[in-house]
């Protein structure tokens, strides 16, 4: 079960339903006479998983009370008192968030007898369904149990009978999430939020009469949910950092024998078999046999085992993982998959190494390598929004722990390929089980943007698209592409990936088509240079892929560059894009906020990417990320290189005070901007900042010197 944050999707809640019966109906003097839950995992009820107990409170329980829940004192008689019950409630809601009708109610109840018994209790995050009905329904004007459960057509078996209300209320929670998501109110933090904005008059009344409050203020929670003090060399450290680079490989036909006596002389676990037994070759091209492998067939054959030949035996396909990729994700994948080897490939998914669990003992696992296997055995849209949800109290972690903020960035845009290339996967599936078929040609999902640029923050929406081998606009072969873009977007947006404001999804016709048909679009973009061209440009010249036939995506960004570099026109016309943003500084050169909060995106990163971007272009440095491209420029040795330098240190440096920015943001259960709040920055930051848009206001200056 994945760690629970503010972060964490509705939908996506690991949760526990539940209801109390009492002696009484006031909390100071109230004792618990019944307890009633049921286990809610991920938007389902588990009917096998629940709790419903009587208990004996220690007093006598008045007949007005017996004749509300039925419970009299000669049933008490078997029942345990709380204390002997209280250990196997803490077990059944440990790490959820407790649902319930007048939480608040139960919360009391449960810190009072905690308190009366010297018993265990830490009160967990809760969510208030009586509180959260009127932000999904404000014409409701009733929000009481019975009303609700009559609005939603939800049948109470035994109402007052602590069980069967639980279940009610969960039921009713899960008809009201997809409402509340209709009105932004996606995640735990924003419900807590919104529930503490709409309800102060009756939440003050509550704690008037002494009751607990039914929601924490998300604003006091620790966003990284207890993540903290490991080793985050896993994240420091690409894949081809760790890899046997010379991995050894042997012909088919070579005996298991030889094989082993290979293994033993060079003390490694594994060796590929191929027909050219060298690295370098397709992936498909390779099988694998291991130690393991050997003893299996011995174990099977006895001696006569070891005369096989290694082809026969291979293990094919092999699991692999991008050269590029963190450590961690690998560390993730063998975990997944329980293989102890995985094959190290390029950008065009041909082999270049390998790297086994020995290579990774010494380190160690840690909430996101839990992320990635979610997100690998996500089955539906809710299991992906519970993984995704994890993911800033990892960037929160990884900010305390001082990482750089180039590699943060590019650990978010490693979860949003993740993420798009699962919801690739399981929307072709859902297209197989409705009788699509498979795909018509080859073809390839690529992410556009920050995300292909490896530079994503954390208020991501979906830019994506499809390069298919063959087939017209409108064909058989775009009409199955369509579909696939419709399915794939549908589920990251109920993953918490919202749909792109400007369109720019596979599910729209001008982001998917043929081979042909996206060279045809290079070329007008390049030789046209209008705003709406440039601005696909923008997007498009980032591109990554992320699933299937990756060598599409890889030809087509090469010749991009290519062509770009070649017309002059169209990177002037680039380069003049970043004259137009207006400087951030007053008259007397103080930094200019709206309301003390500054647009970061716009006044900064949008001009020194968007700047970078073009020279790029321009010299034909056919590199995704922003740091990469500066490099390239600076190797040139053109320019004013010294701005170039410091325009590296300045991009991390903005890239982290929007991670933590919007970190803070999403903890304290509002939408993450572009916006930092200038009054929460140190002296240090402020001077830094401003030398760095300071910095920024020459890179029109720079663009016109190193474009020609």
């Amino acid at each position: 079960m994945a760690k629970t944050t503010g972060a964490t999707a509705l939908m996506a809640l690991d949760a526990a339903a539940l209801d109390l019966e009492t002696t009484s109906l006031d909390a100071s003097e109230a004792r618990i006479v019944q307890i009633g839950a049921l286990r809610m995992n991920r938007g389902k009820i588990d009917t096998k998983s629940v709790m419903d107990k009587i208990v004996d409170p220690g007093i006598p329980i008045p007949s007005a009370s017996t004749a509300v829940h039925g419970i009299n004192n000669a049933m008490l008689r078997t029942a345990p008192d709380i204390r002997k019950a209280w250990q196997g409630l803490l077990e059944f809601i440990k790490n959820r968030v407790l649902i319930g009708h007048t939480i608040a109610y139960d919360l009391t109840i449960l810190a009072a007898e905690a308190q009366r018994h010297g018993l265990p209790w830490q009160k967990p995050r809760s969510l208030c369904i009586r509180h959260l009905a009127p932000l999904a329904l404000p014409d409701l004007h009733d929000p009481s149990l019975d009303k609700l459960a009559a609005w939603f057509g939800i049948r109470v078996e035994h109402r007052h009978s602590a069980l069967s209300d639980a279940q009610a209320a969960g039921e009713i929670f899960l008809k009201l999430v997809p409402l509340l998501q209709e009105r932004g109110i996606r995640t735990l933090a924003e419900a807590e939020r919104a529930i503490l904005m709409r309800s102060m008059a009756g939440l003050r009344q509550g704690q008037e009469a002494g009751w607990e409050r039914p929601v924490v203020d998300p604003s006091d929670t620790v966003l990284s949910g207890g993540i903290k003090n490991y080793d985050t060399y896993a994240y420091r450290h690409a894949v081809g950092d760790m890899m046997a680079k010379n991995p050894v490989v042997v012909a088919p036909q070579t005996s298991l024998l030889e094989a082993t006596k290979t293994m033993t002389a060079k003390g490694i676990s594994s060796v590929l078999v191929a027909e050219k037994t060298q690295p370098g070759q397709p992936l498909s091209d390779y099988g694998i046999v291991t130690e393991r492998d050997v003893m299996r067939q011995i174990a099977e054959s006895g001696a006569e085992a070891l005369k096989k030949k290694a082809g026969t035996v291979a293990v094919r396909p092999l699991a692999s993982i991008r050269e590029n990729a963190f450590v961690y994700r690998a560390m993730s994948r063998m975990r997944r998959l329980k293989y102890r080897h995985l094959a190290v490939v390029d950008e065009e998914q041909k082999l270049v190494g390998m790297i086994s669990a020995r290579d990774l003992l010494k380190l160690r696992s840690d909430a996101a390598i839990a992320l990635d296997d979610a997100i690998g055995e996500a089955e539906n849209a809710a299991d992906l929004a519970n993984a995704w949800g994890t993911l800033p109290a990892v960037v929160n972690s990884l900010i305390q722990e001082n990482l750089d903020s180039h590699k943060i960035t590019r650990i978010v845009s490693e979860e949003i390929r993740s993420m798009t290339e699962r919801a690739t996967i399981l929307a072709e599936l859902d297209m197989k089980t409705g009788g699509y078929g498979d795909a018509p040609c080859p073809y390839a999902v690529i992410v556009l943007g920050s995300g292909g640029r490896g530079e994503s923050l954390l208020k991501p929406d979906q830019d994506n698209a499809i390069i298919f081998e063959k087939g017209d606009p409108g064909g058989p072969e775009d009409k199955w592409f369509a579909e696939l873009g419709n399915r794939m977007a549908a589920i990251l947006d109920a993953a918490g990936i919202p749909f792109c404001d400007g369109g720019i999804m596979a599910k729209n016709a001008e982001w998917r088509g043929s081979v042909g048909l996206w060279e045809s679009r290079l070329e007008e973009w390049v030789s046209h240079t209008n705003p709406q061209n440039l601005l696909n440009v923008d997007i498009f010249f980032d591109q990554a892929a992320v699933y299937g036939r990756r060598e599409l995506s890889i030809r087509l960004f090469r010749k991009a560059y290519e062509a770009g570099s070649q017309n002059v026109g169209f990177a002037k016309a680039l380069g003049a894009n970043v004259e137009s943003v207006a400087s951030p500084f007053n008259m007397f050169g103080r930094i200019r906020g709206e309301n003390n909060r500054l647009d970061l995106k716009l006044h900064a990163l949008f001009p020194l990417v968007a700047g970078t971007r073009a020279l790029a272009i321009r010299h034909n440095i056919a590199v995704h990320a922003t740091q990469n491209r500066l490099a390239g420029l600076l190797a040139l040795d053109k320019g004013d290189v010294g701005l170039l330098g410091r325009l590296r240190e300045h991009h991390a440096f903005l890239l982290g005070l929007m991670l933590q920015s919007q970190e803070r943001e999403i903890g304290s259960g509002r939408k993450p901007t572009n916006f930092i709040d200038l009054g929460q920055l140190d002296r240090n930051q402020t001077a830094r900042l401003k030398d760095a848009l300071s910095d920024i206001q020459y890179i029109p200056n720079l663009v016109r010197d190193m474009m020609f």
